[in-house]
């Protein structure tokens, strides 16, 4: 995927014409001018009556019309106003809420520890003692240290509870002493394509701290492929929010807010190429709130675990396709078993080295994304599953129990 990780990677009375006492002036003219003409200048007064009478009923036209223009413009004036305080109010009710993230890192034994890189993120939650921060995984990763930046300008020194890198969230705990202001969490899903999105971050580092942008939603449930190992394969496709609110490197973690000043989103990444223009991507809010319980209380997200690790049958050369794997032609999809982890649901199972896995329960499998997208979103730990595979060339079904994900 060619996308930068911003880390350094909303949907007149009428006038009413009294044109009666006119009317019966006009034919009383007439009435008394036939009675001296024998009638033809009647005829002529008609036509001079109709004349008169539509230019009236076109000046009053014209004036309604005028009229009508400005109150539009004035409407128009009025809602635009209400546009604007309507972000304002959002912005201000939310926006010490957005703080700067500092990811400190030493360099070397001689020299002194620096920032490595600047990101956001926001106060979602505060009690007694402590004051909760959500924030990007990148924003955090390899860190010896994380600062939270206020937006009084303190520097306050953060504990990182728990990341996740396939969601890319990250929660930090900081003493609250200082803190003023708590993000509402609203819900990402009954949002719009349309309604107006206002991103809240840190652009480019502290200098242009609580930066604020506005668009609109572009998109939902966008699907974008994720690689975090840098190997050219998608590990993950993570569901998440389009929007044209403009956001650079240093916006991560930081807010995506509604009219309302409710969070929305997590502000994560853009795509960066030089043809492309105002496509950003937020985590949504209602995907995001599981995984900040989880990291919150254990540190960890907790995801079900088969114990294998496989590469897909696409990238396996057609050769050993026949004569290794011994598969017909029929079998396009898959993923072939590399290895297999003692003790785990999978060796207990009795799967092994070279099975082609190419069903998940009534799922079909043809890479190892969609073998983790079933685990992670339909299945829970405990759950027992059923895989279909083949081996030498023959199919077989075999049973397990999920077992607990310890690492990706």
């Amino acid at each position: 995927m060619n996308q930068e990780f911003n880390q350094e990677h909303t949907p007149k009375p009428k006038k009413e014409r009294n044109t009666f006492p006119m009317l019966m002036s006009g034919v009383a003219g007439g009435v008394i001018a036939a009675l001296f003409t024998g009638g033809i200048f009647l005829t002529q007064l008609d036509d001079n009556q109709d004349v008169a009478l539509e230019n009236t009923v076109e000046t009053e036209e014209t004036a309604e019309s005028l009229q009508s223009t400005d109150q539009e413009a004035v409407t128009t004036s009025n809602l635009s106003n209400e546009n604007t305080n309507s972000i304002s109010g959002a912005v201000e009710k939310v926006s010490d809420a957005v703080v700067g993230i500092s990811n400190v890192q030493q360099v070397s034994l001689w020299e002194e520890s620096d920032a490595a890189g600047t990101g956001s993120g926001v106060i979602y939650k505060s009690d007694g003692e402590n004051a909760y921060v959500v924030t990007n995984n990148h924003v955090v990763e390899g860190a010896e240290q994380v600062e939270v930046i206020l937006t009084n300008g303190e520097h306050v020194e953060a504990e990182v509870l728990g990341t996740d890198a396939l969601t890319d969230l990250a929660v930090l705990q900081i003493p609250n002493d200082q803190v003023t202001t708590v993000a509402e969490l609203g819900s990402s899903d009954e949002l719009t394509v349309g309604e107006t999105a206002i991103a809240i971050g840190n652009p480019l580092g502290t200098e242009f701290a609580g930066s604020v942008t506005q668009g609109i939603i572009s998109g939902l449930d966008r699907a974008v492929d994720m690689d975090l190992n840098s190997d050219g394969q998608a590990d993950w496709t993570t569901n998440v929010i389009q929007t044209d609110a403009a956001i650079n490197p240093g916006n991560s973690g930081g807010a995506l807010i509604n009219t309302n000043g409710q969070l929305i989103g997590i502000n994560s990444m853009k795509i960066a190429q030089a043809a492309v223009e105002g496509i950003g991507f937020a985590i949504p809010v209602s995907d995001a709130k599981p995984v900040i319980e989880q990291l919150e209380t254990d540190g960890e997200v907790v995801r079900p675990f088969m114990g294998i690790s496989a590469v897909d049958l696409s990238t396996v050369p057609a050769r050993h396709v026949q004569e290794t794997l011994k598969l017909e032609e029929s079998v396009e999809g898959g993923i072939v078993i590399a290895d297999v982890e003692s003790n785990s649901p999978a060796g207990e199972a009795g799967l092994q080295q070279y099975d082609v896995v190419t069903k998940i329960d009534d799922q079909e499998i043809s890479s190892m994304l969609d073998l983790k997208t079933y685990l992670y979103r339909e299945t829970e730990i405990g759950d027992e599953i059923t895989v279909t595979f083949y081996r030498e060339g023959n199919v077989q079904t075999a049973t397990m129990t999920l077992d607990k994900q310890e690492d990706l």
